[in-house]
């Protein structure tokens, strides 16, 4: 059961890309909020991720955040510790 648990941890870290939302800028223009959080992602597949968005016309990062904590958590199987990675940026494409 315990490997069990292991695995499962290895996967969501492992798991996943860089995600997007659409969504509304301050000065009410459309932008998006991208979240590359995780240790398994970086701050490049962000950026990529930007690239796809908005392709030739390029983008501009309007607000950037990331943050990097522990997390601990007990079964009756033992304890599991990891690390928690949050990045997310908000950008809108050039015109």
């Amino acid at each position: 059961m315990k490997k069990l648990g292991v695995l499962i941890i290895f996967v969501v870290l492992i798991g996943g890309c860089a995600t997007a939302k659409q969504t509304y800028t301050a000065d009410g223009q459309q932008g998006y909020s991208i979240n590359c959080s995780g240790s398994a992602l970086t701050w490049g597949m962000c950026y990529e991720k930007a690239g796809e968005l908005c392709g030739e016309k390029g983008y501009e990062v309007l607000e950037k955040s990331g943050d990097q904590g522990a997390m601990v958590t007990g079964t009756q199987y033992g304890l599991f510790a990891g690390s928690v990675i949050n990045r997310s940026m908000i950008i809108k494409c050039k015109k």
